[in-house]
């Protein structure tokens, strides 16, 4: 035996091939007759190193260290970019119901900046109305609660109370400026739909009184509860009353005002225009009111006491 066999203490000789390292060190395995593990796989080695997890502590785990850290937080990157999907796909839908919205919504949008300025200048007036109302309800309140004087201010209330409810319920006549609004053209122009149509107007405009008055002076009071047919044979019945054209309605109320409401795009004096027909709208100063209407029997109203 050689020196050299001695040295290494294994009594065999020296193999013709190197022995393939497969520990950790690259240590010779110590059987006389180990296997390759090369030929026990049936992998290819660069099979073997692509499935081979790898090694803990490896640079190619990152900065976790770990695959299975990573996994989570691919997860978690995924759940929320669906989320900024989904909240963006609202947005956009948002977006697009909005200016849909918009672009079809253009009531005024052709309307003319002078027909604007009487608008506004409508809106502007109902509202200072509305204010002088509550106004003066809150001054009568006062007065109600004010000791000594409240019975007199109470019979006074109650008074002017009868006398407005008198007005509007027709039962009495009233006198102050107003307008008067004529009517002149065809049958469909002087229809019963456009003759309503402007006493609406009116009544919304803060009409407190009028009446209708035929081409012969036949007049009738203007309430709540006032209705307009054809007439057979032409001509308008109000009320069961037959009137002829022209019409002519006399209102007591805000001349401006009331004027505006007429006016409006598409409004009242549009629509006899469109049909033919024309309305001639004056001011007054004191526009008067006189036609009565018989009072309303109740059968079913009763107050609460």
């Amino acid at each position: 035996m050689s020196e050299e066999h001695r040295e290494t203490g294994t009594g065999w000789p020296e193999p013709t091939e190197p022995v393939r390292p497969s520990g950790p060190a690259g240590e010779p395995d110590p059987r006389p007759e180990a296997p390759d593990p090369d030929e026990l796989s049936p992998l290819a080695p660069a099979e073997r190193e692509a499935e081979a997890p790898p090694a803990e502590g490896s640079e190619d785990d990152g900065p976790s260290g770990s695959v299975a850290e990573a996994r989570p937080a691919a997860r978690r990157l995924t759940s929320a970019g669906a989320m900024i999907a989904v909240l963006l796909a609202l947005l956009g839908f948002t977006l697009v119901v909005q200016l849909k919205t918009t672009s079809t919504d253009s009531g005024l949008a052709g309307t003319r900046e002078e027909d604007l300025v009487r608008i506004s200048s409508d809106l502007d007036s109902r509202e200072r109305r509305l204010r002088q109302d509550i106004a003066a309800l809150e001054e009568s309140q006062r007065q109600l609660r004010s000791g000594e004087q409240g019975r007199q201010a109470a019979l006074d209330e109650a008074t002017r109370r009868a006398d407005e409810l008198g007005i509007l319920a027709g039962t009495l006549p009233a006198v102050g400026p107003g307008l008067s609004v004529r009517f002149e053209g065809g049958d469909e122009a002087t229809s019963p739909t456009r003759i309503l149509d402007a006493v609406q107007e009116l009544r919304g405009a803060g009409a407190e009184a009028m009446q209708i008055v035929g081409a012969d002076g036949a007049a009738v009071r203007v309430i709540a509860s006032t209705y307009f047919v054809d007439a057979q044979g032409g001509g308008l019945v109000v009320d069961g009353r037959r009137l002829a054209a022209p019409y002519t309605i006399l209102v007591i109320g805000d001349p401006a005002t009331m004027r505006t409401a007429l006016n409006i795009p598409g409004g009242v004096v549009a629509s006899v225009a469109d049909d033919g027909g024309n309305v001639i709208v004056e001011d007054r100063e004191a526009v008067e009111v006189s036609q009565l209407h018989a009072p309303i029997k109740l059968e079913h109203a009763r107050p609460v006491s």
